[in-house]
């Protein structure tokens, strides 16, 4: 069996005994003689001809790259970013098909543009999903693929479910799914950076609301409802939840690098031993729990050593293959993760300080967008620039910790592109001569912000206006829907669509998703798409949190795109849809949206009494902090942007 020696994974080194059929891990050495290299930087040709080698090696005619680590996590850090070491990609989300003569990206129309300016047309092609005539990724393998062909993956990057419905599509065309003892990126990657493992942090009650004890307690209760002996938690936002811990392994999510069982018995934590300092114990002795701590590599060993019992184990739908192959099926209940939903449900002292933190968070946004309307003539601004005084501003606010992910600061046609990022390449200067699109967000301790405004400090052309104004109208409508408990996100996404749809007009990325306390930017559940199947879209349940972010996108001229983060709220409506519950939105995020983009005649008067309500608040909630900061020139600027509109 060639390669059967090491499957090197960072720091924490995984050693792989078996492909296919359920996966074991032991130690290995950082530095393997037998695999030391030149720190080079390889050219795209010889990275691919490198891979193809290795994939005869183990004969499969196609290996598949994906965009996520071993915790099926959208922002990863820079040593699990194999798809863009591969593809030079930076996008958060798409997936490589590579095979002995062919070598293909997928991803979604959020990275169309983004993706056709970063792949090397020589050796890779663009597959836009969603466009007519694409083919999925399925629908390709079957076409192309050799008879009886093998299909090779990473057991620990392609969750269980997901391995198990490629399978099936594979095996029902003559061909067959397997998982390979190392990772042909892995192995190719010369100058690979380090696995992350930073220090801790310890979020206090007075931020978490709930100690860890009474956490583990619901777990615990979960177990017995489904008579199961204990649970692996693989999501990292979801153990920096439970433990009420933070870390800094990947950068603006403060996570770390870890697994959790939790059993009848006892917690047992598999990451880095070290970090785990007196500190951290006591840190746990005050949540009220004792952990046992186990090195990160020996995760597939606890869950060994787990099955054994007589018990079953749960195991979330998230999971990686190589965890789940580990369980007998015999002894496995797989559920949509148990932590996400409790998590998702925000208590008291978190949904408060949610309020509290995008009252800060909206004052650094209003000053931003004062100084650059003051300074945009005067100085050189340009999207990172713009991007860094924002940064700037949310220093200076209580409780910062970071940014919630990189700036979205896209002047112009860069806006087209949804996920932009600008840098030295493609930083423009930002004018007033085209709408400037400025996605943002920070890390509190007592929350997770995210906003979006677009604006242009011009004159508007009677186009965007229009675009921007039927995207305010959607916009309006999800924001202050009342809606039964437990609705279904695709009403809303539908709702947020409907004025653009009514001319045609369209955007290609959801309109909102789950946000976490001093955690992850995105997090499911909620999810507000327009599939039904989407995991994440289980329906609204009070104290939920969700974006409400509809947009249009003109290619190569101008973005748009309003985000708030808003919070399920029981509605004080005449009747509870039948004792079922109403509900509606509190809008969290506080910044004005820009009245001078406003087509007012396409608007109902409920829209416009809307907007300067709205705005009557956001000067009285981040009026008084603007004088607190003695940005007495912000405060006026405010007052003005958040004068009352009046259709005619």
């Amino acid at each position: 069996m060639k390669h059967a020696k090491k499957y090197i994974i960072g720091a924490s080194a995984l050693l792989i005994i078996l492909v296919g059929c359920g996966v074991a891990v032991g130690r290995a050495l950082n530095n393997d003689d037998e695999y030391m290299f030149d720190n080079t930087p390889k050219t795209m040709d010889t990275i691919l001809t490198e891979i193809r080698s290795h994939m005869q090696d183990y004969s499969v005619a196609a290996y598949i790259v994906p965009s996520v680590d071993a915790h099926n996590t959208e922002y990863i850090s820079q040593h699990d970013r194999r798809l863009q070491y591969v593809t030079n990609f930076t996008g958060s989300a798409g997936t490589a098909i590579i095979t002995l003569d062919k070598a293909l990206l997928w991803t979604d129309s959020r990275y169309h543009l983004q993706a056709e300016n970063q792949l090397d047309s020589s050796h890779w092609t663009l597959m836009k999903e969603g466009v007519s005539g694409v083919l999925t990724r399925d629908q390709w393998l079957l076409e192309n693929l050799p008879s009886g062909s093998q299909v090779g993956t990473d057991p620990f990057l392609i969750a269980s479910t997901e391995f198990e419905r490629l399978g099936a599509v594979l095996a029902a065309g003559g061909h067959r799914l397997v998982t390979l003892e190392r990772n042909p990126v892995d192995i190719v990657w010369n100058n690979r950076p380090a696995q992350t493992s930073g220090d801790l942090i310890r979020l206090d009650i007075k931020f978490s609301g709930k100690r860890s004890a009474d956490k583990i307690t619901a777990i615990r209760e979960t177990l017995d409802t489904h008579k199961a002996t204990a649970i692996v938690i693989n999501g990292l936002d979801e153990i920096a939840w439970l433990l009420n811990l933070r870390g800094t392994d990947i950068r603006y999510n403060p996570v770390f690098f870890a697994y959790v069982i939790v059993s009848k018995s006892e917690i047992i934590l598999f990451t880095n031993p070290d970090r785990i300092n007196e500190t951290i114990q006591e840190h746990f002795r005050e949540e009220g729990i004792s952990v046992v701590v186990r090195d990160y590599g020996d995760i597939l060993d606890g869950i060994e050593t787990q099955a054994e019992s007589d018990g079953k184990l749960i195991v979330a739908t998230s999971c990686s293959q190589a965890i789940y192959s580990k369980v007998p099926a015999d002894k496995r209940i797989q559920l949509y993760s148990v932590l996400a939903t409790m998590k998702a449900v925000k208590n008291s002292v978190e949904a408060e300080g949610m309020r509290k933190t995008h009252i800060r968070d909206g004052a650094a946004v209003v000053r931003y967008l004062h100084w650059l309307e003051e300074n945009v003539d005067s100085e050189n601004i340009t999207e990172l620039s713009g991007a860094a005084k924002l940064r700037e501003f949310r220093s200076m606010q209580e409780n910062f910790v970071d940014l919630s992910f990189t700036a979205i600061s896209a002047f112009g046609p860069n806006g087209a592109i949804v996920h932009y990022s600008p840098n030295e390449e493609t930083d423009a200067l930002i004018t007033r001569d085209n709408i400037y699109l400025i996605d943002s967000g920070g890390q509190y301790f007592d929350g997770t912000t995210d906003i979006t405004r677009s604006v242009h400090m011009g004159e508007p052309n009677v186009f965007q206006k229009e675009a921007f104004t039927r995207v305010l109208k959607g916009f309006l409508s999800l924001g202050s829907a009342v809606f039964p408990t437990k609705t279904s996100g695709t009403f809303f996404d539908a709702m947020a669509r409907r004025s653009l749809w009514d001319v045609g007009l369209d955007y290609g990325h959801g309109t909102g998703h789950g946000i976490g306390s001093f955690l992850g930017v995105h997090e499911y559940p909620p999810s507000i798409v327009s599939s039904t199947s989407s995991p994440g879209n289980q329906g609204l349940q009070e104290n939920m949190f969700t974006s409400n972010e509809p947009g249009y996108y003109e290619a190569n001229q101008f973005g748009i795109r309003l985000e708030d983060i808003v919070q399920v709220v029981k509605a004080n409506v005449a009747h509870d849809f039948g004792g079922r519950g109403a509900l509606t939105f509190y809008t969290n995020t506080v910044a004005p949206l820009q009245t001078k983009l406003m087509d007012v005649a396409l608007m109902s008067e409920h829209e416009v009494q809307l907007v300067n309500r709205y705005h009557e608040r956001v000067l009285r909630e981040v009026g008084p902090l603007l004088l607190e900061q003695k940005a007495d020139d912000a405060y006026v600027w405010l007052g003005k942007q958040t004068q009352p509109i009046v259709k005619s």
